[in-house]
Order: structure tokens, then sequence, then C-alpha cells
């Protein structure tokens, strides 16, 4: 559950808004917001997380899979780097792309 209290607490920091203001958006209370960022609240349900992930602007099945809820079927690594770096533009893409290339070829030098 740590890897969800990091998860939705680097969301809300990356998108700029501060507790209160997310209970304002959603109308989970910024009570229930600490304790779930700060590895206090075991469980959240799907609900909130969806909430969350809608405002935060991330993958809801990232952040399911943070929170423990099983996803069948679903590759965790994609859904993980998509929670973690947020909406990205084309031409961002095109820039990861090009330097998950590069880390690549370096790797392979190296062997």
């Amino acid at each position: 559950m740590q890897k969800l209290a990091a998860l939705l607490a680097d969301a809300r920091k990356r998108a700029g808004l501060t507790l209160r203001a997310v209970e304002a958006k959603t109308g989970i209370s910024n009570a229930y917001l600490s304790q779930l960022e700060n590895d206090k609240s075991k469980e959240p349900s799907p609900l909130v997380l969806h909430k969350l992930s809608q405002l935060y602007r991330i993958s809801y099945a990232a952040t399911l899979q943070a929170a423990g809820y099983p996803l069948p079927g679903r590759a965790a690594s994609a859904s993980t780097l998509a929670a973690r770096i947020g909406p990205t533009s084309a031409e961002e893409d095109n820039a990861l792309v090009e330097y998950l290339d590069f880390l690549r070829s370096r790797r392979t030098k190296e062997r």
C-alpha cells in the first residue's frame, strides 16, 4: 500500500493541487486523502480510486494495482510508468521512445 500512497501524493503534487482542492473537486474529505497519502488507510474503495485517477489524470488500472486489487490479463509495467509520469504529448512520447532506445543500445554495447 505504500506504493499507492506515494503514487497518489506524487500525482496530486504534479497536478498542483492541495488536499482541500482535491476535496472540493471530488467530495473526498481532505482528512481521508491525507490518510491515503500517508499509508494510514487500508483498502480504499475502487470508487475513491477512480475519482482520484480521473482528477489526477493517471491510469485507473495502475492505481487499482497499486492498491492491491487484482487486474486479470494486464501488464503492470506500462500502466505503472504511465501513472508515474502522467499524460504525455505525442512529442514527449517520441522523445521517451528515442531515449529508451538509446538506453537499451548502451546496455547491449556494454555486454
